[in-house]
């Protein structure tokens, strides 16, 4: 997410590391790169002008210049400045007591139905069962496509075959819902290619006479200004609630994000982060000025491991945790239950520092690098896996001769969990709010560095190999060893 935005604002704050003595000439060069690299990811220009006078006057003052780092001052500045032009967010859906009336609008090929799925997993997950309606009449694939979706979650698709007038429809749906208690009810109405005056005036009937609660705007992430463009004007016709921006998984550059709430006034509730109907997360302005930084979301970074291991195996692993044992039985075992397509990717982008390490697995072959790192910790012994300390030159041969890699690969693996491991230990029976000053201690101790090159080892251990490396270098080893028994057999 925002790859090219991350690194070019990780060079800006680089600019600044190393010199002697930081000038306000050095301060404005960085600050220049800052801004080059905003505009580069399509952020508006007014909102670039803006936002930069609010970082220069805040990053030229004597407490930031005058700091024993001032490259991390001014990390923070432009942290808290992001935030600010990100938020306040309220990503409340505000419920009533009787039935809840949600409409989502936006142009077609958004995802609008798709986020209709999306929001009712969500939901589901409060326990309230939502009722979908199917008023986008022009697209019928659009229709098939909501019941399948209502099947999928077990919750009622109301539709009506033959209609014409989707404001009858919406009307109907509503009165049905009330009528069988349901809470909440999410409208799913007709989109364009782009916008027009016959789209605008049938939302603002359905608006005017159905009168929903809440009416959101759901935009294509990826297409920049022209999301931001979108949103003023359904906002102009409909006076929206907030937005609902998808597709930020992909190759965004984060213009439409950091553009739409100062451009429209509209904030940005909620965010896709995936094709799958959970990927959809309530938007907070703190944890994605942190992801835009690389200085990672510890909140969402929680909420997904939430979703890959039970309550009984969580309870487990913390019990463990905070006896200060962290074995890579179960660094290996939270790494099976991380190989799900993208999931690791995805995670290690929420973790600070990581940014680096996310794009290697991003080249790599992520499930035949877990299946990998799998197979050496496999090949260790009991006692090994609980004190990795006690691999010395002869068991990291033997091990490595075990899963069939090069004794560096075995080097660097015990390297990594060593970094981990005091991670996992600090958060262990901690509150959000412990487990991110857990965090940032870590980041002052220098274990981890924000918009660095990721996590610090003491020492290099040797360039990391690829997936093409490794399968060269096992080629050449079968090949010296064939080479080997054969002159073996012909000394004898």
């Amino acid at each position: 997410m925002f790859e090219s935005l991350q690194d070019g604002l990780k060079a800006a704050f680089k600019s600044l590391r190393g010199k002697g003595k930081l000038t306000e000439g050095n301060m404005r060069d960085g600050l220049r790169l800052v801004e080059t690299s905003l505009l580069e990811a399509d952020v508006s220009y007014s909102v670039v002008k803006d936002f930069m006078a609010e970082v220069t006057e805040k990053a030229m003052g004597e407490k930031v210049l005058l700091a024993l780092d001032p490259s991390q001052q001014l990390v923070g500045v432009v942290h808290q400045q992001l935030i600010e032009l990100l938020g306040p967010v309220d990503a409340s859906l505000h419920l009533k007591k009787d039935t809840t009336v949600l409409m989502l609008c936006g142009l077609q090929g958004s995802g609008k139905t798709t986020t209709c799925g999306k929001l009712s997993r969500l939901l589901l997950d409060s326990n309230v069962r939502p009722m979908l309606v199917a008023a986008d009449l022009q697209r019928p694939a659009a229709i098939e496509q909501l019941h399948v979706l209502g099947q999928q979650l077990n919750v009622p698709v109301y539709s009506e075959k033959g209609a014409q007038d989707p404001v009858r429809v919406c009307q109907d749906a509503v009165r049905k819902a009330k009528d069988e208690g349901i809470r909440v009810v999410i409208l799913d109405t007709a989109g364009r290619l782009a916008i027009d005056q016959e789209l605008m005036q049938q939302l603002q009937r359905i608006d005017l006479r159905v009168q929903p609660d809440q009416v959101y705007l759901v935009v294509d992430g990826m297409t920049g200004q022209d999301a931001v463009n979108s949103a003023k004007a359904f906002n102009e016709a409909l006076e929206l609630d907030g937005v609902i921006m998808t597709k930020l998984d992909g190759d965004t550059r984060g213009g439409a994000l950091l553009s739409v709430k100062r451009v429209t006034g509209v904030p940005i509730k909620y965010i896709g982060t995936g094709e799958h109907l959970d990927s959809l997360e309530p938007f907070r302005p703190e944890g994605m000025a942190g992801r835009i930084l690389g200085l990672g979301d510890m909140v969402a970074l929680v909420d997904q491991v939430q979703r890959v291991v039970d309550a009984d195996e969580q309870a487990a692993l913390e019990a463990k945790m905070r006896s200060g044992e962290f074995t890579l039985d179960d660094f290996r075992d939270q790494l099976l239950k991380m190989s799900k397509p993208g999931l690791m990717q995805k995670m290690m982008g929420l973790m600070p520092g990581m940014g680096d390490f996310q794009k290697m697995l991003q080249e790599e072959d992520t499930e035949g690098s877990i299946r990998q790192t799998a197979g050496i910790i496999d090949s260790m012994t009991p006692a090994e896996r609980r004190h990795p300390k006690i691999i010395d030159p002869s068991r990291r041969m033997r091990i490595a001769r075990g899963a069939g890699v090069e004794p560096q690969v075995v080097n660097q693996l015990v390297k990594q969990y060593e970094m981990m491991a005091p991670i996992m230990q600090s958060m262990a029976g901690k509150g959000m709010g412990d487990r991110m000053r857990a965090v940032q201690e870590l980041q002052r101790s220098g274990l981890l560095d924000p918009g660095s090159r990721g996590p610090r080892a003491k020492k290099s251990t040797g360039k990391r190999l690829t997936t093409k490396e490794r399968a060269k270098l096992k080629k050449q080893r079968e090949k010296d060893l064939r080479r080997k028994k054969r002159s073996d057999k012909g000394k004898n």
